[in-house]
């Protein structure tokens, strides 16, 4: 199947890639869930990851944030970022990478036009938008935990999306163009569970690219695939990109 799916590749002059929490989790960055171990396993997920939660207890979720970021830091791209973006270089403008994760590590390996459908766990942003004019820089906030604007008392928070929050309005409307728009979708390392994403697969294979996806396990559009390459980013990506 991987031979069929490298003919694709060959012949699709636009390629779009979306990946997802499996792609980071063989540079040591665990799934959301999957970090919910230890001291924080006692904690729903909501109140990690929600203005709720945040308003709640700021300084839990920020503690909680700072910690992944310190993981996320330490994380080096794997073989799997590495042949997309070598491919990448290779073939300019032929390659669209979107993903759910929040880390920076295709950035770090070279695609650094990146989509990003759920944020930047590195970026810190008000809380609610500030009401100065011009706007306060995220920037000057005082230390604390979490830090906070010295002019109106405004919170900083990670650049994540939290649930309950609309995507970014462009980070979205750019995959759904990249979908319909390529010949070939690639899905690497997603559940196929979170939505509007896991709809990119099925919107590319009704405009008519061949869909392949790439993950060690079942997910839930695996029906959308034209082939599925079971195995891993890190082990798949550089074998079905070596050479084109």
């Amino acid at each position: 199947m991987i031979d069929t799916a490298r003919e694709w590749l060959t012949e699709a002059r636009h390629v779009c890639v979306l990946t997802g929490a499996g792609m980071s989790a063989e540079s040591g960055i665990p799934t959301f869930r999957d970090a919910l171990t230890g001291l924080w396993s006692r904690f729903d997920p909501a109140q990690l990851a929600s203005e709720d939660g945040f308003r709640a207890n700021p300084a839990l979720v920020w503690d909680w944030y700072a910690q992944r970021r310190d993981g996320v830091r330490r994380a080096q791209p794997n073989a799997g970022h590495l042949a997309l973006a070598a491919f990448a270089k290779r073939h300019p403008g032929r390659l669209t990478v979107v993903t759910q994760n929040v880390d920076d590590l295709h950035q770090r390996a070279g695609v650094a036009d990146t989509i990003r459908l759920h944020g930047d766990i590195l970026e810190d942003r008000w809380l609610t938008p500030c009401p100065k004019r011009p706007a306060c820089d995220p920037g000057s906030a005082d230390p604390g935990t979490p830090p906070s604007c010295t002019a109106c008392g405004n919170l900083l928070r990670p650049g994540v999306v939290w649930f309950g929050e609309m995507l970014p309005p462009q980070a979205l409307d750019a995959a759904e163009q990249a979908a319909v728009q390529c010949e070939l979708m690639l899905v690497v390392g997603t559940s196929g569970a979170v939505w509007p994403a896991a709809g990119l697969a099925g919107a590319a294979r009704r405009a008519g690219a061949f869909v392949v996806i790439v993950n060690p396990h079942p997910s839930e559009i695996d029906g959308e695939a034209h082939a599925v390459l079971r195995g891993s980013a890190a082990t798949v990506l550089p074998e079905l990109l070596r050479g084109l």
